[in-house]
């Protein structure tokens, strides 16, 4: 059943987008005392190389985030899983990420939003960022090859960008040549792993949780890992 935007839900739910409906997962804090009555939504990667919400460095922001005391909605982008629809090399998936916001902020309006997406994801929430307006931007192994980033908006709100040194799907010189040429610069942090950080999960999520406190001011029970 799809659901009404009434509460915030617990696990798998759905929502109306504008090809059909959207399904959505749900995460809560892990620590609920740490809660920072801030959402987060999370964009996967490509959908036709196997991208869905459940991809595990999607996952790994949807932890770190939770961690951090975020409430999460990852979702599969129209034509993934059971979302409806058809794939629309990020146009469309773009209005995905917006309608996601649209139904956050009814139910929840005092909420602040993050916004997060991994590869594709990544291309997906930038293009959505400027009228989202969200207070934190985490773009992880940012596909600026493959598609045309010059004309996006830079987000207002600190940025941090993960990018892995052996990545074999994003160039990663590609990446460093357009955050170099960025003002103001996002925070970019780097280590060695390849585009799914296999065998780097745990540290993926380490440099999320670290990365985005040190943009952040200080908040109590809040503490760097």
């Amino acid at each position: 059943m799809t659901q009404n935007p009434q509460q915030f839900p617990e696990k798998t739910f759905f929502i109306q987008g504008q090809t059909g409906k959207l399904e959505c997962l749900a995460g809560h804090p892990t620590n609920t005392e740490e809660d920072r009555k801030t959402l987060g939504i999370i964009c996967h990667p490509h959908p036709l190389f196997g991208g869905t919400m459940h991809n595990k460095v999607t996952h790994m922001i949807e932890k770190a985030f939770r961690e951090l005391g975020l409430h999460t909605v990852r979702f599969n982008f129209r034509g993934v899983g059971e979302s409806e629809g058809e794939f629309d090399n990020g146009i469309g998936e773009t209005d995905d990420v917006l309608t996601i916001h649209q139904w956050l902020k009814e139910i929840l309006p005092e909420y602040d939003i993050w916004l997060a997406g991994f590869s594709f994801g990544s291309y997906t929430a930038l293009r959505a960022c400027l009228e989202i307006q969200p207070q934190q931007f985490l773009t992880i192994a940012p596909p600026v090859e493959r598609y045309d980033y010059s004309d996006l908006a830079i987000p207002d709100c600190p940025w941090l960008v993960i990018q892995g040194e052996d990545d074999d799907v994003v160039t990663p010189k590609a990446v460093y040549d357009y955050i170099n040429a960025l003002e103001p610069r996002p925070q970019l942090i780097t280590f060695k792993a390849g585009h799914f950080f296999h065998k780097r999960l745990i540290d993926l999520k380490g440099a999320i949780k670290n990365g985005i406190l040190r943009q952040l001011p200080e908040q109590e029970n809040i503490k760097e890992v």
